[in-house]
């Protein structure tokens, strides 16, 4: 241990204070950006900068480069600086100007706390013309509080003027009091506060301010500064609370309690510069006689006691150092009249009649015409008891050491003098050391350091210590006092400041002091380059001599053993022998257990080495006078060395050279049954796990070293105790102890009795087993013996001592099995667990069996709790074997992929009613399994089932290699009869409707998923849970998208672009589309499941008789039974959006589709579905019908064209494979829409697309054939207006024809458009059998009825010349 140089705090914003300060320096501003101050009483700044400290980044090293102030420019030399000694308050001053900042936690990038330092006020201090800062000091006072006796309340800023004025300052800068002492400038403000006596006789210091001038010095009673600085403030805070301070300057002002003070006139001096209060000190009787004699010869009188004195040291010129006694009750103190000044922000008012003094005026007065200032007392002349003359020597500074009895001086020499205070000589130099600034520390001897070898009564020593800063070298250094030699040095910037308080907490008393335990900074360094505060830490040893220091001198061993540990390439004998000597060279118990401590966790030493050196060091200690020991040092090699050993014999049984005893076979009784009803599904799931895995060389491998089996045990009350740590460390040393066993190469017989031996418990041996059999699945299963050696070893450590109790009742739980149990329930190795669960039930059947002989008959049937929890358990671990082993097929190649999920007994009981389901369904999606596969499967399954064909025999139906669906087809069923009401048909699919749409919302791009959710929902046949899960999706998932798109349509008027479907709904437009196209299967898969509930039962749902025990939450099917009922029409009306909705966007029409209902209509969307809402009834508005009609027909326009398009592509898709007109029909009747019109506007589009058959078969339906004839007619001329007009193949022989018709029919053919046809170009032979369609149906007496036989001739003609 040494000394450091630690950072606890931060200043923020520094480059903000020193261009405040220094305005010369500050980077010159826009014109606009200089403004006038508000106010000439105000004491804010408002300069425009001011307020962008905070945004700066922050560099990586901490700092901002706004803190980062140029090093060229000491500039914080010229400034006058103060800091708590609590560090929650600096104050930065300079000339009339200052900056107050104060404390506040911030948490860094690394998330760590760190006390930072930023401006909570600055402003102008000085209120006399042409007076500046001249020195400032921070008091922290105490609470009064009870909850917080000895803690800080609040600070207060003293400062004192060149104009000799005190001020008294808040954290906040409001100014509470102010003195005018003496007319001279303040030199120095000093502090002293209580401290509480080390020792019986020394005397109690009081508190007290002391204030430096050029030749008066003025102390001020602590306790009276501290009763009026609390009045001012709290008669501050009484009026900052009333708004108009004009009415508050009327009221009642409480006049703060005056000032006691003394001052005392510093004659015989030429120059002073510092000083420093000492306090009151008496005189011994010895020296009270020696300066009689001196002062009044042989013949002086001498007082009965020594009188007490003031004692006061100043430094400056002629001479170079003063000492003053002042006699106590020589002088009266002084009763001063307070000036009491209130100041805020905003308004500055004087409630006292002395406010003249500082210049401030009422309101009411007028302003004289000169400022009168207070009367000032003359001081006491106090003339010097003697110095230290020295000419050429000035003094610059003098810094008094926490106990009062050194002090440091520096001078314009560049020395450092160290004086003795009591008895005023100089006892120590340093030189080289120009401009240097001083500092103590007080450091206090630790509890227990010296127990041993003296009294613990005796009170703790305290050591102090010299701390001096030269900034010319850029050097900090640390001094033994009075003669020790330097302890510390640390290479620090040359532009920094010492700052060392010298006094802590003013308001605390002998009373209030009982239980302090405030923490203050002694000494701090402040880095104005990087904003860093530093504080020094000194251990206690450093100031011993090297006679006495014993801990530096093993503390110097302890470093050696270390570095000596660290070598690597060391030989281990003459390692041996120096840890040997270095241990037994060592005196100081802690020191000497940490040393040992230090070698036992050492990664290079050996463990010959280690069992040596710890033998050696126990012996020592034996021979030592026992009450000289230390108990724990002496437990700890003792439990230490008999780890070693125990170590050491469990190596030796596990070398390769050791041959097991074990040579003959043992077979294990039943076990071969149980391998050859799991040997199936277990050699797949061994398959299926086998797969190699990423390791890294950080992964712990090999032997477990010494030092990690050292930090696993340990000895509590004579007992070794396995200590718990992570699962990896915990398997590493199982590996250690049974892994040989296991394995066959280590005799089990004898590595169990060298455990038993050791004192550890069976139940942690047996835990430790257990975790290496569960952890080491993969090399487990590849061993054949592993098996029976498991058996040997579960035998074993249940007939040591302690592990089954003997008091155990065969119709009870036995703890011993219960822990193995509980450990194959909670491991997600399925193999492993099984296997450990067949072992351990035929290892306690066998038990209990011989136990229940021989206390029951033969004749009667044994039966025990124990053997039946061990069949449940054993179900349960073969379940989740076939489980896990289904869970374990990889993904085919581009399906959504990831890490295989785990399982375990515990895991599913804790996973409720649905959790294998659940699991079932996940994995089906990783699978990327249709709907109609798995419907397949589950089929079979039944038909399995009715078969009655074991389970394990469909495992060894296909010896060859399965493709995936193969596998997960034969697992899959494998899997349904072990759970057969867990994995029932409709709550399988219901979970897996429910994952797939779940993973949708994840995804919406992905329409299939969705699709393939309302596949899984129609498969199910209970419609009570069809119902509700229907219900689920839409209220979870679907209505806010859904509800979404139908307000964009209508904004938009037309179906969205892609754009405006991410934007708003999530997706984009083609998966927008197949989403729509799923919302309709939703709503109608919801309607027929309430159309169908009344009709079936609630289903029962259950549970397998091994598994009833789950607890958790409930499966999917069962919150499905909980929902309420539909109303139907409200579910139609949606699903009718649903259809127009869907419809637009697979054809890209145009409509509004809120538009095409009434404000009932429109109300009753997108509410819950259980509720019951007014709905559309009776006629419809004609306009509104109109409208429906309308969008309709283009719906059957788009779905024709879609169908021609397929149709001359040779694609079988048309319009998404939904069969529009059935649609169109349905939603023609839901909107009162004639269907008759849809089916003539149907057979136009049909015929006009050329698809004449199509057009036939609707044709058959169609009511009104007088006005689809005259469609039909005109379509008709168009065709032949094509072929004979507009054809550009025309021939002589048509023309001659389009000659001989007669002219009415020629010119209605020219009349004719045939750009309308979508396709112009059709066989003559379908006009012509058009034409007769047209006569036949139109009437003899219609008015067009000769233009169709005129068409028919002329087709007909046309034919025969083609």
């Amino acid at each position: 241990m040494s000394c450091c140089l630690l950072d606890f705090c931060r200043v923020q914003e520094l480059r903000q204070v020193r261009e405040f300060l220094f305005p010369s320096q500050k980077p010159a501003a826009a014109p606009d950006e200089s403004k006038d101050q508000a106010g000439e009483n105000e004491l804010t700044w408002d300069d425009s900068d001011w307020g962008s400290w905070e945004a700066s980044d922050p560099k990586e090293d901490g700092t901002t480069a706004e803190e980062e102030v140029q090093q060229g420019v000491p500039w914080l030399q010229d400034c006058v600086l103060s800091l708590s000694p609590c560090s929650d308050l600096l104050v930065i001053a300079r000339e009339h100007k200052a900056a107050f900042l104060s404390a506040k936690w911030q948490t860094d990038d690394s998330g760590r706390e760190e006390m930072t330092l930023a401006v909570s006020w600055s402003g102008t201090l000085s209120s006399e013309e042409g007076e500046c800062v001249s020195s400032v000091i921070c008091i922290p006072l105490a609470s009064q509080k009870r909850s917080s006796t000895g803690r800080p309340d609040w600070t207060c800023i003293v400062v004192g003027f060149s104009s000799g004025y005190v001020r008294f300052y808040t954290e906040n800068g409001v100014l509470l009091l102010a003195q005018l002492l003496n007319e001279d400038p303040v030199l120095r403000l000093k502090c002293r506060t209580y401290e509480i006596p080390r020792h019986p006789g020394v005397t109690e210091q009081h508190e007290e301010l002391s204030i430096l001038y050029p030749t008066a010095l003025v102390t001020i009673d602590g306790f009276s500064l501290f009763q009026s600085l609390r009045a001012c403030r709290n008669q501050v805070a009484r009026e900052m609370s009333v708004k108009d301070p004009a009415a508050a300057a009327g009221s009642d002002v409480v006049q703060p309690p005056p000032l006691a003070y003394k001052k005392w006139g510093l004659q015989d001096m030429d120059i002073i510069v510092d000083h420093s209060s000492v306090g009151i000190m008496t005189l011994n009787v010895f020296d009270q006689m020696k300066n009689a004699s001196i002062l009044g010869g042989f013949h002086a009188s001498v007082k009965g006691s020594p009188p007490a004195m003031s004692q006061y040291m100043t430094v400056g010129g002629g001479p170079f150092t003063g000492f003053y006694y002042a006699v106590e009750g020589s002088s009266q103190p002084l009763l001063s009249h307070v000036a009491l000044a209130v100041a805020s922000k905003l308004t500055s008012a004087l409630f006292s009649a002395a406010s003249g003094w500082l210049g401030w005026k009422n309101k009411n007065e007028e302003e004289p015409g000169q400022k009168q200032k207070p009367k000032v007392e003359p001081a006491t002349p106090l003339p010097v008891r003697f110095g230290l003359p020295d000419s050429r020597r000035h003094g610059e500074s003098i810094c008094l050491s926490p106990c009062n009895t050194m002090a440091g001086v520096t001078d314009d020499f560049g020395r450092v003098t160290l004086l003795d205070v009591a008895r005023g000589i100089a006892i120590r130099m340093w030189k080289g050391y120009r401009d240097a600034q001083l500092g103590w520390v007080q450091v206090s001897e630790a509890r227990g350091e010296r127990e041993i070898a003296t009294s613990p009564s005796m009170p703790r020593r305290h050591a102090q210590f010299l701390v001096i800063y030269a900034p010319r070298r850029g050097i900090l250094e640390v001094w033994g006092t009075q003669h020790g030699p330097r302890v510390g040095a640390f290479t620090v910037g040359k532009h920094c400041r010492l700052l060392y308080p010298g006094y802590r907490l003013m308001g605390v008393n002998s009373v209030t002091s009982q239980g302090w335990h405030l923490h203050t900074q002694q000494v701090c360094l402040f880095d104005p380059t990087t904003g860093v505060l530093r504080s020094i830490t000194i251990p206690f040893h450093l100031a011993l001599s090297d006679k006495k220091s014993e801990r530096a001198k093993d503390m110097h061993l302890l470093k050696r053993l270390t570095a000596l540990l660290r070598s690597r390439d060391l030989d281990p004998s003459l390692l041996e022998s120096e840890a040997q000597s270095i241990l037994l060279e060592i005196k100081h118990p802690a020191i000497k257990k940490q040393a040992l401590e230090s070698m036992l966790t050492s990664k290079n030493a050996p463990v010959a080495c280690m069992t040596n050196v710890t033998r050696a060091l126990l012996a020592s200690l034996k021979e030592q006078d026992p009450e000289a020991v230390d108990e724990s040092l002496l437990q700890l090699c003792s439990s230490q060395l008999r780890l070693l050993q125990l170590y050491t014999d469990v190596q030796l049984l596990h070398t390769p050279d050791s041959s097991p005893t074990e040579t003959e076979s043992l077979s294990v009784a039943g076990i071969e049954e149980d391998l050859a009803r799991v040997g199936p599904i277990l050699q797949r799931y061994a398959e299926l796990n086998s797969r190699p895995s990423v390791s890294f060389a950080q992964d712990p491998g090999g032997p477990l070293p010494v030092r990690a089996f050292l930090s696993q045990l340990v000895f509590e009350g004579g007992e070794l105790r396995v200590v718990r740590g992570p699962d990896t460390d915990w398997t590493h040393l199982g590996s250690f102890l049974f892994w040989g066993c296991l394995s066959g190469q280590s005799p089990l017989e004898r590595v169990c009795e060298t455990l038993q031996q050791s004192g550890i418990s069976p139940q942690q041996l047996l835990s430790l087993l257990l975790t290496v059999w569960l952890n080491r699945e993969k090399e487990i299963l590849k061993r054949a013996d592993a098996i029976r050696n498991l058996h040997t070893l579960l035998n074993t450590l249940s007939s040591m001592k302690g592990a089954l109790d003997e008091s155990w009742d065969v119709q009870c739980i036995s703890p011993w099995w219960q822990q193995v149990r509980n450990a194959c329930v909670q491991s997600e190795s399925a193999g492993a667990a099984l296997l450990a669960g067949l072992v351990a039930h035929r290892a306690a059947k066998s038990s209990i069996t011989s136990l229940a002989e021989s206390k029951f008959q033969a004749d009667w049937e044994f039966v025990s709790l124990e053997l039946e929890q061990w069949v449940v358990c054993v179900r349960q671990l073969e379940d989740v074997l076939a489980l896990q082993t289904l869970l374990s097929l990889p993904p085919p190649q581009g399906s959504p992929g990831g890490a295989v999920p785990r399982c375990s007994v515990k895991s599913l009981l804790e996973s409720g009613r649905g959790g294998v389901a659940d699991s079932v369904a996940k994995l089906i999606f990783r699978q990327d399994a249709a709907p109609e596969m798995l419907q397949d499967i589950v089929q079979r399954r039944v038909a399995e089932q009715n078969s009655e064909e074991p389970v394990e025999e469909l495992l060894q139906l296909a010896e060859a290699e399965k493709d995936g669906i193969q596998r997960l087809e034969e697992l899959l069923v494998c899997v349904c009869q072990r759970f057969p009401h867990s994995l029932a048909p409709d709550v399988l699919w219901a979970h897996c409707c429910w994952e797939y749409v779940v993973q949708w919302n994840k995804d919406p791009e992905m329409g299939r998923y969705l699709e393939w959710s309302v596949e899984y929902l129609k498969m199910i046949c209970s419609p009570h849970i069809q119902l509700g899960i229907s219900s689920m999706m839409w209220n979870t998932f679907i209505v806010k998208r859904f509800s979404a798109a139908a307000f964009l349509m209508e904004k938009v008027g037309k179906a969205p672009k892609d754009r405006l479907c991410r934007r708003d709904v999530g997706m984009g437009d083609a998966a927008m589309t197949s989403f729509l196209g799923s919302c309709v299967q939703l709503l109608q898969t919801l309607m027929e499941a309430d159309s169908g509930v009344e009709e079936v039962s609630v289903p029962e749902l259950c549970m397998e008789e091994v598994w009833g025990s789950a607890e958790g939450l409930a499966s999917i099917a069962e919150l499905a039974l909980q929902q309420k009922a539909v109303h139907y029409p409200l579910v139609q009306h949606h699903c009718l959006l649903a259809s127009l909705l869907h419809a637009a966007m697979s054809f890209s029409l145009r409509l509004k589709p809120l538009s095409l209902f009434d404000s009932k209509g429109k109300n009753a969307f997108f509410r819950d579905l259980t509720s019951i809402q007014l709905l559309p009834s009776g006629d419809v508005d004609p306009n509104l019908v109109a409208i429906r009609q309308e969008f309709l027909m283009q719906v059957l326009t788009g779905w024709v064209k879609a169908v021609g398009e397929a149709e001359d592509s040779g694609s079988a898709k048309t319009g998404g494979q939904v069969d529009w007109l059935a649609v169109c029909m349905e939603l023609a009747s839901l909107l009162q829409v004639s269907a008759d019109i849809l089916r003539r506007h149907l057979v136009w589009e049909l015929y006009n697309q050329g698809l004449d058959l199509r057009a036939e078969e609707v044709m058959l339906e169609v009511e009104d054939k007088d006005v689809l004839g005259s469609q039909l007619l005109v379509l008709t001329g168009q065709r032949l207006a094509f072929s004979l007009l507009h054809s550009q193949t025309q021939t002589k022989a048509t023309m001659e024809l389009l000659a001989r018709l007669p002219p009415t029919l020629c010119t209605w053919l020219k009349a004719m458009d045939p750009s309308e046809l979508q396709c112009p170009s059709v066989s003559l032979q379908q006009s012509s059998r058009l034409v007769c369609r047209v006569i036949e149906m139109l009437p003899e007496n219609h008015a067009q009825y000769s233009i169709a036989l005129h068409l028919l001739e002329a087709v007909d003609s046309l034919q025969e010349h083609k």
